[in-house]
C-alpha cells in the first residue's frame, strides 16, 4: 500500500515523503483538498452502495455483491440532515459470522482490523452501550485524536454502532452501523455492511466527503476479511484472535 495526502482545506498545495514497496523513496506534489488520503490497495470485491441501505441513489459505477435483506438495511436507513452525506460500503468475507464478529464487536480493540488507528483507550464504561474510547491516528493522517461513543452492541443481531463526539478531525456529528449477516453465496460467509452518517466540512462537497469515508472504510473491511479468513484457516473458529491475546 501506498498513501499520497492531501492536507490543508486551504487549497495550498504541499508535498510528503513516500516510500512505496519495494521502491526508492519519492515526493509528489498534489492539491489539497479534504484532508483527503489517496490510498492505493489491491483490488478487492470491496462495493460501495447507498440505494440499498437508505442513503438515496448509488453512485456511478457501484454495484451491490448481494442483496441486503430487509431485517438488516433497516439498521442503516439513517436520518441525513442538510449539509450531511452518507454511504456504505459492503465486504464479503469468506469465514463464518460468529469467527468475523469476534473480531467486530471488540470496541476496546478497533486497531486489531483498522490500521489507520494506533492505539485505543476506553475512558469511559466497561465496552458495553454507552462506553466512551478514545482512539489515536497513526502518524501521517490528518487527525491525532478521536473519542467515540458506543450506541448498539447486539450479539445476537451482529449489530455494533458508534459516533464521534469529540477529537482534532473535521469528520464532525459521523455516526457509523455495522451489521454482519451470513452471505447468500452458499459458501458460509460472511456479509459486512457498513454505513455512516457525517457532516460535509466547509469548504469541500459531498462527494469529496464520501470518497474519503467510503475509502478508509473499504480499506478496514479489507483488513478484517484477512484477519478473519486467516483464522478461519488456522482453526480459530470463535476463539480470540493472536492480534487481540495481549489486550
Amino acid at each position: 500500500m501506498h498513501i499520497s495526502s492531501l492536507a490543508k482545506p486551504s487549497g495550498s498545495e504541499y508535498w510528503r515523503e513516500i516510500r512505496p514497496r519495494g521502491g526508492q523513496d519519492r515526493k509528489e506534489i498534489m492539491p489539497s483538498s479534504l484532508q483527503l488520503h489517496r490510498i492505493t490497495t489491491p483490488a478487492a470485491p470491496t462495493s460501495v452502495v447507498t440505494s440499498a441501505v437508505g442513503c438515496g441513489p448509488p453512485p456511478p459505477g457501484s454495484t451491490t455483491p448481494t442483496s441486503v435483506p430487509d431485517s438488516v438495511s433497516m439498521y442503516h436507513a439513517h436520518a441525513v440532515k442538510p449539509n450531511q452525506c452518507c454511504s456504505a460500503v459492503v465486504k464479503v468475507i469468506s469465514a463464518p459470522v460468529a469467527t468475523v464478529w469476534s473480531v467486530v464487536r471488540r470496541f476496546d480493540n478497533p486497531q486489531a482490523y483498522k490500521h489507520f488507528l494506533r492505539s485505543c483507550h476506553v475512558i469511559y464504561g466497561d465496552g458495553t452501550v454507552g462506553s466512551l474510547r478514545e482512539v489515536h491516528v497513526v502518524s501521517g493522517l490528518p487527525a491525532g485524536v478521536s473519542r467515540e461513543r458506543l450506541e448498539i452492541l447486539d450479539d445476537e443481531r451482529h449489530v455494533m454502532s458508534f459516533s464521534v463526539v469529540g477529537g482534532d478531525h473535521r469528520l464532525a456529528n459521523y455516526r457509523s452501523v455495522t451489521t454482519l449477516h451470513t452471505s447468500d453465496d452458499g459458501d458460509g460467509g460472511t456479509m459486512v455492511v457498513e454505513s455512516y452518517v457525517v457532516d460535509v466540512p466547509s469548504g469541500n462537497t459531498e462527494e469529496e466527503t464520501r470518497v474519503f469515508v467510503d475509502t478508509i472504510v473499504g480499506c478496514n473491511l479489507q483488513s478484517l476479511a484477512q484477519i478473519a479468513e486467516n483464522m478461519t484457516k488456522n482453526g480459530e473458529g470463535q476463539k480470540t484472535p493472536r492480534i487481540l491475546e495481549r489486550w
